[in-house]
């Protein structure tokens, strides 16, 4: 049994709820997200909360049953508030600049990157260098930040480089120095 799956989702702020057979649509201030959901799993409105059931008792089930309540719930989330993830540039001459939907990063490298954000993200830069990357879609904003902090990972020996700001950094010792 999943203790996930059997929590409901409480729906709150204006969240407006389509459910046609497999396919979930939810609305709320911040805009709409869709998702299609396995037939093994129902779910239905009840009130003002969400209750998702699985349709059988075998463990794949169970495992399913969980991760939908958890993905839907990150979609009710996002409609409402949004999501945002926060990287770090840290490193001498390091900069980054946004232009519209494209990230300009002088991190290091003969020339500067160009990254493209996805539809429905928006990143902004204070003057710290830091990057604050923000959408509705959990996913999308993760799969985002990630793929901003792959264009140069943090070194171990300066940390310079792309880094969540949470994130913890084991630092190399250097050479111990020539006799």
């Amino acid at each position: 049994m999943s203790r996930i799956g059997k929590e409901p989702i409480p729906l709150t702020n204006g969240v407006k709820v389509e459910i046609q057979a497999t396919h979930i649509k939810i609305t709320g201030s911040k805009g709409t997200l869709e998702r299609d959901i396995r037939p093994e799993i129902s779910i239905e409105q009840k009130d003002d909360k969400l209750i998702v059931t699985p349709q059988g008792n075998s463990k794949r089930i169970y495992a399913f049953w969980g991760m939908t309540r958890t993905l839907i719930n990150n979609m009710v989330i996002g409609v409402a508030d949004g999501f945002e993830k926060k990287l770090i540039v840290e490193g001498v001459g390091y900069r980054v600049k946004v232009s519209g939907s494209s990230l300009t990063l002088n991190v290091g490298f003969s020339n500067p990157v160009d990254f493209k954000l996805p539809e429905g993200i928006k990143a902004d830069v204070d003057k710290d260098n830091v990057i604050t990357v923000a959408g509705i879609d959990k996913e999308l904003v993760g799969q985002t930040a990630a793929r901003i902090r792959d264009i140069r990972k943090p070194e171990p020996y300066k940390g310079k480089g792309i880094r969540y700001i949470d994130e913890h950094l084991v630092r190399k010792v250097g050479k111990a120095g020539a006799a």
